[in-house]
């Protein structure tokens, strides 16, 4: 068995076939597809190792040519998938999008008797976490199968006991399941979290109406170190204990698709508090939040969910203000 590679962040999940229609307008009536792949903690993946950081992904893909594109796509990004399952028996997920011109896209999801809905908490090892600093996870995993949250549960344990810190973006999908159990299942696991990332709709619906200030007092005290509200076109505002700092968004002229910015965002957030773990809460946050709106803004300029993703020299130049020599 090959040593297993050094990661400063795993991040454990799905990720699926992305079919979009070359053109605008109804699904239904579209000729021609592009091909590509997609899922929130891929796009996290890429995000990060884009950014100069080492990447673990965990998963689980059916035995099949999509299964294939998905882990050379990975591969190539410089991402490890060593520890990614495959499983004759069940297939790789699929999704599409629809464009009509206006507004967000329509998602349409084939993920259901996917490989990863089997996923149990006996299939978590303690090797996906050798040699890792960091774990990231998100809501929608939970939501895949009957096991798949106690899966996420037992990796969020195991990956602190082996000291690693935990990160947990809800990102709720309201087509995978009920309200009811939705809210239950994350509220269960934000105790088990360093980082809490929730879009202030996603807080809303966890909690109910709340000021900025009361939603991060409210998820520290359930255990968060540190919280992070998604504010969207007003930017974001990040809280500690000891600290409480808003930062300005990253404006842009228009945006072709929304989908894909959260884990930009996250990528762009954690890329810098995991480098930074010297500086203040205050510094901290403040130098996190920035590069976290500016990654989610610039994911809003392109169709796909991560094939515009920034590498580090262009995210730095862009906050300092500097120019691209293009010609």
């Amino acid at each position: 068995m090959s040593p297993i590679r050094p990661a400063d962040v795993v991040t454990i999940g799905e990720s699926m076939v992305l079919l979009q229609p070359m053109n605008d307008g109804p699904l239904a009536y579209a000729p021609l597809f592009t091909r590509s792949i997609a899922g929130a903690e891929s796009n996290l993946a890429i995000g990060l190792s884009r950014l100069g950081l080492q990447v673990r992904w965990i998963s689980r893909l059916g035995a099949d040519p999509f299964g294939d594109l998905i882990l050379s796509t990975l591969a190539g990004e410089g991402i490890d998938v060593s520890l990614v399952e495959r499983d004759p028996a069940y297939p790789t997920s699929i999704y599409f999008k629809e464009f009509k011109g206006y507004g967000d896209p329509n998602v349409y999801y084939y993920r259901k008797g996917s490989a990863v809905s089997q996923w149990t908490p006996a299939h978590v090892e303690r090797r996906w976490f050798e040699g890792a600093g960091h774990l990231h996870v998100t809501g929608i995993t939970p939501a895949l199968g009957p096991a798949t949250a106690d899966t996420v549960r037992a990796a969020m344990i195991e990956a602190r006991e082996q000291g690693l810190t935990v990160s947990f973006d809800p990102n709720l999908r309201r087509k995978l399941w009920s309200e009811e159990k939705a809210r239950e299942t994350l509220l269960s696991l934000i105790p088990l979290c360093d980082i809490f990332m929730p879009g202030l709709e996603e807080a809303e619906f966890l909690c109910g109406p709340m000021t900025e200030e009361a939603y991060g007092a409210h998820f520290i005290s359930l255990g968060a170190r540190a919280v992070v509200l998604k504010l969207g076109e007003e930017g974001s505002v990040g809280f500690t204990s000891m600290a409480a700092v808003r930062a300005q968004p990253h404006v842009v002229k228009r945006v072709v698709d929304t989908v894909g910015a959260g884990d930009s965002f996250a990528a762009g957030f954690l890329s810098s508090w995991l480098k930074n773990e010297e500086e203040t809460d205050e510094n901290r946050l403040r130098a996190a939040l920035e590069r976290a709106n500016l990654m989610g803004a610039l994911a809003t300029q392109y169709k796909g969910d991560w094939e515009g993703l920034p590498k580090l020299d262009e995210v730095q130049r862009l906050l300092s203000g500097g120019r691209e020599t293009t010609r």
